[in-house]
């Protein structure tokens, strides 16, 4: 009798993200042109000064950072936070993590033991589908409505999901993968929600910088000294910055005892990238006015994306108030099986695009099975290429 890999090994859903990945490269081999839309991996360039610090690294060997980050990029992430009105913060404060994703894994892992539940609104990031199962807690979904801009349902909703297993509130703000902006009363519902039933709120604000409408992003942190124990911000420079490939994000908390605790689980990794936090830390120097020019790019992308899948027969969908992402509803069936289809039969001038299936986005069975996300981190040019392929390509299927 062979020996077996772990159950929850084997639980580990793939992400929607990546999973049509495989269709996409046999397409791609066969010299089709791919437009890929199911990523977030943004094709605007990374500020010029962090390319230089890249190119001019000359420290050899390279060796470990500090476990909780360097002491340089460490001040260079109180300096932004600063600037943002948060002087209250100290390098006591915040842990250097591999990515946004190590964040959250750190922070389901303080907020819960095995088998609690954690809140989490659907549509939602789909990795935090494996890092739920990785940390052995349990995702209790609730539903927001693509009617409503996938804003979040009122207070007494939220308080009937919540069970004595219930242990944390886990959002993003401004949300992937709906690009919904919460506004301040929906924050503060959720501030006194985790006040009155002692749970934790873990707000996810890796698209901070990327917001549409005439209202500001509300930031946890606006809240943490009111409620020190039990707030956890998680961010990253992967999207602000496009350094995905850097792996560089941000566990902040008040509470010092899970500030040692997290310190703990960071030593036990040793380290994040020493290079790449050298890179980071030279944010402090990206010209002021770089977020409005990339901010201002997105919006056009948005605009484009929006108004073209609005004129599209059958195609329902709501804008997106920041992030770069679109939740759209499509008349198929299964947007998983016409995404294959997409990357397997469809052609059009030698091109196809590629979405990632909506269901990786809910925890509920049967739910998003219409929907795909849909990043738009291409020109505009190739957005309306795109959607040109999208609305032949819906046509085309919907025949058969």
């Amino acid at each position: 009798m062979s020996i077996q890999p772990s159950a929850r090994l084997q639980s580990l859903p793939v992400s929607s993200i990546r999973r049509l990945v495989p269709y996409a490269n046999k397409a791609k081999e066969q010299g089709v042109h791919v437009y890929h839309l199911n990523i977030g991996d943004p094709d605007v360039k990374t500020p010029e000064v962090m390319i230089r610090a890249l190119q001019q690294w000359d420290k050899n060997p390279i060796s470990y950072a500090p476990s909780t980050g360097t002491p340089e990029f460490i001040e260079s992430l109180m300096w932004y936070y600063h600037k943002l009105g948060y002087a209250f913060l100290t390098n006591e404060h915040i842990i250097s993590t591999i990515g946004g994703s190590e964040g959250i894994n750190m922070a389901l892992f303080t907020a819960c033991e095995p088998d609690d539940e954690v809140l989490i609104f659907e549509p939602f990031y789909s990795s935090y589908s494996t890092s739920a199962i990785v940390t052995g807690i349990k995702i209790k979904p609730v539903a927001t409505e693509l009617a409503d801009g996938f804003h979040l349902p009122n207070k007494e909703t939220i308080i009937s999901s919540i069970s004595p297993k219930t242990k944390a509130i886990l959002f993003s703000n401004p949300c992937n993968p709906t690009g919904t902006i919460y506004t301040k009363a929906e924050i503060e519902m959720l501030v006194q929600i985790a006040r009155e039933h002692d749970l934790y709120l873990i707000s996810d604000e890796v698209y901070r910088e990327y917001n549409f409408t005439d209202r500001p992003v509300i930031s946890l942190l606006d809240y943490i000294q009111d409620l020190p124990d039990r707030i956890i911000v998680l961010d990253s420079l992967s999207k602000r910055y496009s350094l995905c490939g850097s792996r560089l994000g941000v566990f902040i908390t008040l509470n010092q005892a899970i500030y040692a605790g997290v310190t703990k689980y960071a030593i036990g990794r040793l380290s994040a990238g020493t290079v790449d936090q050298h890179v980071g830390a030279q944010l402090t120097q990206v010209p002021e006015g770089y977020f409005k020019q990339v901010r201002l790019e997105y919006e056009s992308r948005r605009d484009i994306m929006y108004h073209g899948l609005k004129k599209i027969p059958g195609v329902e969908v709501q804008i997106p108030e920041g992030a770069f992402y679109i939740m759209a509803k499509l008349p198929v069936d299964d947007s998983e099986k016409f995404c294959i289809w997409l990357l397997e039969e469809y052609r059009k001038n030698n091109a196809t695009v590629m979405f990632a299936p909506g269901a990786g986005f809910y925890a509920t069975p049967g739910k998003g099975t219409q929907e795909v996300r849909i990043a738009y981190v291409l020109n505009g040019t190739d957005l309306k290429a795109s959607l040109e392929i999208l609305a032949d390509a819906l046509t085309e299927y919907n025949k058969s």
